[in-house]
């Protein structure tokens, strides 16, 4: 009886152990997805091409607001390079995110709601993937959710849009 309370007690810590790391193991990783997203945003704002494009892994795509702008990394940094040449960045400003991190992966999933002085509320999501250097963002795709109460109308306007082309 004495072995069966002392492997119990045993198997009991040895498992609040295992959860209290995996928690503080998700904190951290929440902090540096967090700095990861941060610097993405602030390099936009900054024009600073090296940085930004550093926060995105290798194979990496951006899902523009437009339907046509599916992007490779390579491909968006050929559009981007001349606006951050000319010292043309954008800022989103994050008002709200929400990060999912994939227990016992080095992936998480993210969404941001985010103020911009053009398009004004905006949604970013994505992918990110825990690499040798840090967090890199895998996949985002940055959209312009329609209020419910005039998407009918704004859906209207786009079928007429895409008829015209």
């Amino acid at each position: 009886m004495l072995k069966i309370l002392m492997i119990s007690s045993y198997l009991f810590l040895l498992n609040v152990t295992f959860i209290s790391t995996a928690v503080a193991h998700t904190g951290e990783s929440e902090k540096n997805i967090n700095e990861t997203l941060d610097q993405f945003h602030q390099a936009a704002a900054n024009a600073e091409l090296d940085i930004y494009f550093n926060l995105f892994a290798d194979n990496a795509v951006f899902l523009g607001t437009d339907g046509s702008e599916r992007w490779t990394k390579s491909e968006f940094k050929a559009y981007v390079e001349p606006l951050f040449k000319r010292n043309i960045g954008w800022l989103y400003t994050p008002i709200e995110r929400h990060i999912t991190h994939i227990a016992g992966k080095d992936v998480a999933f993210f969404d941001e709601r985010l103020n911009n002085k053009n398009y004004g509320h905006c949604r970013g999501s994505g992918v990110l993937i825990k690499t040798k250097q840090g967090w890199k963002i895998s996949q985002y795709n940055l959209s312009v959710p329609v209020p419910n109460a005039i998407s009918a109308a704004i859906v209207q306007k786009i079928q007429q849009y895409h008829d015209k082309q």
